[in-house]
Order: C-alpha cells, then sequence, then structure tokens
C-alpha cells in the first residue's frame, strides 16, 4: 500500500511540474496576463503540497531499518525520481521569479511579439488597452506580492532539498533501473514482426544484378575522364 501510494504522489508531482514548466515558458511573452501568473501561483502552490506529503511518505518508509532489501532498492528508485523531480520545480520557480521581475505586469513593458501595428491606429490601440476592469484595478499589485510570495517559497524548496539530503542517504549513482538499457525499443520493435527487417536479410550476399549495374557505371565513367583527357591533350 505505501508503494503504491508513494507512486501515485510521484505520478501527481510530475503531472503538475511539467504543467508548471509549460506555464512558465509563456511568461512575458504574447499571452502573459494576470490569469496566467494566477494560474502559475495555484500550480506551484499544487506542486509544492504534493512535494510534501511524497517527502514525508518517502523519508518514513526509507527511515524503516526494518523494510526488506528488495522494497528498498524499489523505494530508493522513486526517491531518486522524486528528487530529480523536486530539483526541476526549483529550477522552474527560480525561473518564473526572474522573468516575472523582468516583465512586471503592473508597469509599462516593451512586448516580446510585435504585431507590426504603427502610426495613428496606435493611439487608439493605447487608449482601447488602458480601459481596465475594476477587478484588474484592485489587484494591480497582485504580480508584485506573488513575486514576493515565489521568492519566499523558492527557499523552501531548497530547505526541503537540503532536509531530504540528510534525514535519507541515497546517493543517485547507487541506484540501478529496473529495466535494461533500451527497453522501451526493444518493446516497441517486437510490437509485429513485418515491421522489423533482421539482420540476417540486412547482412546477406550483394545482389548480382546490383553488383553488374555498378560496374558498368564504373566503366562508362573512365572511359568518359580518358575521352575527356585526350580531347584537352589535342586542342
Amino acid at each position: 500500500m505505501a508503494r503504491e501510494e508513494c507512486k501515485a504522489l510521484l505520478d501527481g508531482l510530475n503531472k503538475t511540474t511539467a504543467c508548471y514548466h509549460h506555464l512558465v515558458l509563456t511568461v512575458g511573452g504574447s499571452a502573459d496576463s494576470q490569469n496566467l501568473r494566477q494560474e502559475l501561483q495555484k500550480t506551484r502552490q499544487k506542486a509544492q503540497e504534493l512535494a510534501v506529503s511524497t517527502c514525508a511518505r518517502l523519508t518514513a518508509v526509507l527511515r524503516d531499518r526494518g523494510l526488506a532489501a528488495d522494497e528498498r532498492a524499489e523505494f530508493e528508485r522513486l526517491w531518486v525520481a522524486f528528487s530529480g523531480c523536486l530539483d526541476l520545480l526549483e529550477a522552474d520557480m527560480r525561473r518564473a521569479l526572474e522573468l516575472g521581475a523582468a516583465f512586471p505586469l503592473h508597469a509599462p513593458r516593451r512586448p516580446l511579439v510585435r504585431t507590426g501595428v504603427a502610426g495613428a491606429s496606435s493611439g487608439v490601440a493605447a487608449r482601447a488597452l488602458s480601459t481596465r476592469s475594476l477587478r484588474l484595478e484592485a489587484e494591480g499589485d497582485f504580480d508584485v506580492a506573488d513575486l514576493r510570495e515565489l521568492e519566499r517559497e523558492v527557499l523552501q524548496v531548497g530547505e526541503m532539498i537540503d532536509n531530504m539530503e540528510m534525514k535519507v542517504n541515497v546517493p543517485r549513482w547507487t541506484v540501478q533501473a529496473r529495466q535494461a538499457a533500451g527497453a522501451e525499443l526493444l518493446s516497441t520493435v517486437s510490437a509485429g514482426p513485418s515491421s522489423v527487417v533482421s539482420v540476417e536479410e540486412r547482412g546477406g550476399g550483394c545482389d548480382p544484378r546490383k553488383a553488374l549495374a555498378a560496374i558498368i557505371f564504373g566503366a562508362v565513367l573512365l572511359a568518359a575522364v580518358a575521352l575527356a583527357v585526350c580531347v584537352a591533350k589535342l586542342s
């Protein structure tokens, strides 16, 4: 039960971290908005909740000295996967902090994507964009407060990583994979014999017709070179 629970938590953390990664890539672009910043805030908070739960569950299991060797090996693999996922989350949070500071929502900024609109129409567009709802006016400092909160959360995630290494010592290079290298490729190859060319078929004898064609082509090429040399000497 503990292993299945840890796998479910880790799977949820992986999906949430991947979603957060894609959202971070749009900060500062043409799709950047207050709705995006709010979605980023909710996603990273959900990822941190899953990280705390996963860390507590794995730590409790791995610190159990009565754990069987095969069970410990499985939980150590989950621990390494969780540690790598947490490193990616921290890196994306730092990237979001840098991009959010470089492209604040509450201040005028140059867009990353130019539309090519210029001239008298730009004044009309500027007046249209300056019309903001009362809700956005009330939350004009949302990104400023969110950046301060994000900065604190980045430090918290870094402390979590440090505490993990102190509580449970699982060197990543000591954990062995359950499948051999390239096992996923072999599984796709074994899907059907019609799409596979065997080594014997590829390493068979040369086709006599292809060999004869190659010889004739080589002879014609040599004759053409010799004729060109003779013409050059005569001229």
